[in-house]
């Protein structure tokens, strides 16, 4: 199988005390349901993730889990669809799951030289979808959409 040139959920970071992409920012990603199975990656020079990776364990493979469903982007599939609630509620329409992004702003700023040391951005995702979340940055705000 060939590698997708990006997975099913994507993200951008761009500064906006500078005007320019947000490099370098460590990224989690995980679906609430499975909170375990942590998909990370940093943003690119261009502030984006295109590809997660999952590693785990001192020798920094990948979990057993994201092996056994052939790597992260099948992983992702499968866990969109297996993940979206049967019967749905207010906050989670049927076929929809909860993810989670985490943005080390701290880092990336500084110690101290931001009031969100890590921004956190909670979505709803329907499978077959591509879902793309950009992060508008400051050091003292921040600002989402859903992007395209």
């Amino acid at each position: 199988m060939a590698t997708p040139s990006k997975d099913a959920i994507t993200c951008h970071a761009l500064d906006t005390t500078t005007g320019r992409p947000a490099a370098d920012i460590a990224v989690k990603l995980v679906c609430t349901s499975v909170p375990d199975i942590v998909f990370s990656c940093k943003t690119n020079a261009d502030g984006r993730i295109m590809l997660w990776q999952n590693t785990q364990g001192p020798d920094g493979g990948e979990g057993s889990f994201v092996k056994s469903h052939r790597g992260v982007p099948a992983t992702l599939h499968w866990m969109i669809k297996h993940h979206a609630e049967r019967t749905g509620t207010a906050a989670c329409p049927v076929g929809s799951s909860v993810w989670k992004l985490e943005f080390d702003t701290g880092a990336y700023y500084g110690a101290g030289n931001t009031f969100f040391p890590k921004v956190e951005l909670t979505f709803l995702v329907k499978e077959g979808e591509h879902f793309h979340v950009p992060l508008l940055l400051g050091p003292y705000s921040f600002t989402t959409y859903r992007g395209s």
